[in-house]
């Protein structure tokens, strides 16, 4: 059996609960290992010590590129998004995972007491979307009672969902509860091909997500219907850039209904982050600085109006905020006024409209080609 290959697991989901679920060995995370590269100031300290050059200042100083491309000062857009990161509780441990996310990070999971300090951040965002990731978001024990909450104000939500969560006994009635209730669901897949997915995910995991998007495309999902819309999430194997998106999304709508009659609405490409578990990777197989020299050379300006931390808030399991999902990871908190905490019992709008976005080196995988974030692609 593969380090990664699925095995049953007690995992503690909060208030004392577990709950058998089916997830690799829980020995992967950096964490766990207690890895040097599990703290954000060994990450910065290996990717600033990569020599490359390029971008439009040729130093590959993203703050300079920016710059230089007429963002000195990169601020905030309007707020539409509002961004929970439920913890870092997973069924799976990725190899491409920015989180470093697992079974064994059962410590970093939002109460309750936080959930409804979100809940009153986002009734006074103006947000209209509520995306909910981790971790396995659905691992949460206060998971269903933040989407029905949500729902009951009107709001559009985002479930992002590793697929195979939906195939253990605990979770297998999701995709009709959130077909109840309109969530849309944004499903991460490596690859259509099986070999591609579980190389990145672990063995089993290709098998499972097929399952988990046939129960999906029962409940009416994927089926065209805009209030149950199923999107796929891919990012390269390997040390190579996302692909054209519009190109990539015919190509595996074909291959997916071909090969296991699946069907979804739309595909999302998206770059990988130079950051935690991926990092570790290009750092074993000695490809950091060739794949930062690609980003680097990749520095796309035009991404930079479009890119996803000027229009969404990032609140971490614990309610500190940040400007992004990526900075959240690399304890990169929000940049607000003096006395100001950047927590979510204490957010105001105005603070964040006028506050500077904190940017570092990890930037560039955004800014890369076409772009990338959480919705994907920026420029088509």
């Amino acid at each position: 059996m593969s380090e990664n290959a699925f095995i049953p697991l007690d995992v503690i989901v909060g208030d004392g609960h577990t709950e058998r679920v089916d997830g690799p060995r829980p020995t992967t995370s950096l964490r766990y290992r207690r890895e040097p590269l599990s703290s954000p100031e060994a990450q910065f300290r290996a990717l600033n010590a990569v020599e490359v050059k390029g971008g439009p200042t040729g130093t590959g100083d993203f703050d300079a590129d920016l710059e230089a491309s007429g963002w000195e000062n990169l601020q905030p857009s309007e707020l539409e998004i509002f961004q929970i990161n439920l913890g870092k509780l997973c069924n799976m441990t990725c190899r491409h995972c920015h989180v470093d996310s697992g079974p064994d990070r059962t410590e970093e999971n939002m109460d309750r007491e936080t959930v409804d300090a979100c809940l009153r951040a986002i009734d006074r965002s103006g947000a209209h979307t509520v995306d909910l990731t981790g971790g396995a978001p659905e691992l949460n024990p206060h998971f269903e009672y933040l989407v029905q909450a949500c729902v009951d104000r009107g709001l559009h939500v985002i479930d992002r969902c590793n697929l195979t969560i939906l195939t253990t006994r605990p979770y297998q009635h999701l995709p009709e509860w959130f077909a109840e209730r309109n969530v849309e669901v944004v499903c991460s897949l490596p690859h259509y091909r099986e070999f591609n997915t579980d190389a990145q995910r672990g063995s089993g995991t290709y098998r499972k997500s097929i399952k988990a998007l046939h129960a999906l495309n029962e409940a009416g999902y994927g089926q065209g219907d805009p209030d149950r819309l199923l999107t796929l999430v891919t990012n390269p194997v390997g040390a190579f850039l996302a692909g054209n998106q519009a190109s990539l999304e015919r190509e595996w709508k074909e291959a997916l209904d071909r090969n296991h009659d699946v069907t979804f609405d739309r595909l999302l490409a998206l770059n990988n982050m130079p950051m935690s578990r991926y990092l570790e990777w290009l750092l074993e197989k000695g490809q950091t600085e060739a794949y930062m020299q690609r980003l680097v050379n990749a520095f796309n300006p035009g991404t930079i109006a479009g890119l996803m931390c000027r229009n969404t808030l990032s609140v971490a399991w614990d309610g500190t905020l940040y400007d992004c999902d990526f900075n959240q990871q690399l304890e990169m908190t929000m940049d607000l006024p003096d006395g100001v905490r950047p927590h979510v019992d204490d957010f105001n709008l105005e603070d964040w409209k006028q506050h500077s976005i904190r940017t570092a080196r990890h930037c560039y995988g955004c800014t890369a080609g076409a772009g990338s974030g959480c919705g994907g692609a920026i420029e088509e």
